[in-house]
């Protein structure tokens, strides 16, 4: 954006234009009442020009000269960021089952698309991704670079972590491993997932939950599985959908999130699921007044270093080409 630092210069180009009108009108009647016999009834081409280019070049040096004057300068704005934010860790659930297809497309799909428009409303909050199944690994690391985090949760596959089963103990402590150490003002974790916890090596979820607690973290749990059985696809042309009984383990994620001071959430579909991501993201909003640092660029010598020139150009035009003309 183009301001100018002492727009109150830009005034001058009024006497300015003002008088380059006076002059070129005095001129003009001067030149009608001269006595015919003294000048030539019709100028050459080199009067005219006498008569107008040098004037010309000083007004438009004088223009330049007030909006030198005036100071344009470029203003860049930036939003500096809050020192002490919200450290967020996702926690996405990819084990096989989170192909059911009671979602749409699927689970693991519906909790992507989620969990994406999630990250794309926060605002200077440092966000990573953790992604678990039969074992549990860091997709993307605390930060403010979005886009990576997203890139995490495009690719987020059924089953990237190459162990059967559903290890949520396992998950919490990597989750918890990446958030101890943050200096936010609030840490939290948000853990989705469809089942129960079969696999891993922590298998107490209250003291894996009780970890959290210790180190600030509040987890909020979200079950992504609708009521009953669910279609499942086989990977079989001859019988390529087959039927799952539910297996989410409620009690558990509502001790998990009341142990950390979080909350249990069920989500039975699409819409249901974007409205929890909608109230988390609602709780956990960083207060904080935003502050903007400006950077200032001055262009007036884009504006005076030409009045200069052609005032020299004027000048030398005077005494040089046009110096016999009276």
């Amino acid at each position: 954006m183009i301001t100018f630092r002492n727009p109150f210069f830009l005034f001058l180009l009024i006497p300015v234009v003002l008088a380059a009108l006076a002059v070129f009108l005095t001129k003009k009647r001067t030149s009608s009442a001269r006595i015919p016999n003294l000048v030539p009834a019709v100028k050459t081409l080199r009067v005219k020009l006498f008569e107008t280019v040098p004037p010309l070049l000083k007004v438009l040096a004088l223009v330049l000269v007030c909006f030198a004057l005036a100071r344009p300068q470029k203003v860049d704005k930036q939003e500096v960021p809050p020192t002490e934010g919200i450290d967020i860790m996702l926690v996405l659930d990819t084990s096989p089952s989170m192909a059911a297809m009671d979602f749409e497309p699927d689970r693991l799909e519906a909790a992507k698309a989620a969990a994406a428009d999630f990250v794309r409303k926060r605002k200077n909050d440092r966000i990573g991704l953790t992604v678990f199944g039969g074992a549990a690994l860091l997709s993307c690391p605390l930060t403010l670079d979005y886009n990576s985090v997203l890139e995490g949760i495009t690719s987020a596959s059924l089953n990237m972590t190459l162990e059967s089963g559903t290890a949520i103990g396992d998950a919490i402590v990597t989750a918890v491993n990446h958030l101890k150490d943050s200096k936010a003002k609030s840490k939290v974790m948000v853990l989705l997932t469809d089942g129960r916890s079969n696999v891993g090596i922590v298998n107490d979820m209250s003291l894996a939950a009780k970890t959290a607690k210790t180190f600030g973290i509040k987890i909020y749990t979200i079950g992504t599985a609708g009521k009953g059985r669910a279609k499942f696809p086989t990977g079989n042309p001859l019988m390529p959908v087959a039927f799952i009984d539910e297996d989410l383990d409620e009690p558990t994620l509502k001790t998990i999130a009341s142990i950390t001071g979080g909350e249990f959430y069920r989500a039975k579909n699409l819409g249901e699921l974007n409205g929890i991501y909608a109230k988390i993201d609602s709780l956990e909003k960083t207060k904080f007044d935003v502050k903007t640092l400006s950077s200032y660029t001055d262009y007036y010598n884009y504006f005076l270093l030409p009045a200069l020139l052609i005032f020299l150009l004027a000048a030398l035009s005077e005494r040089t080409i046009f110096r016999s003309i009276p």
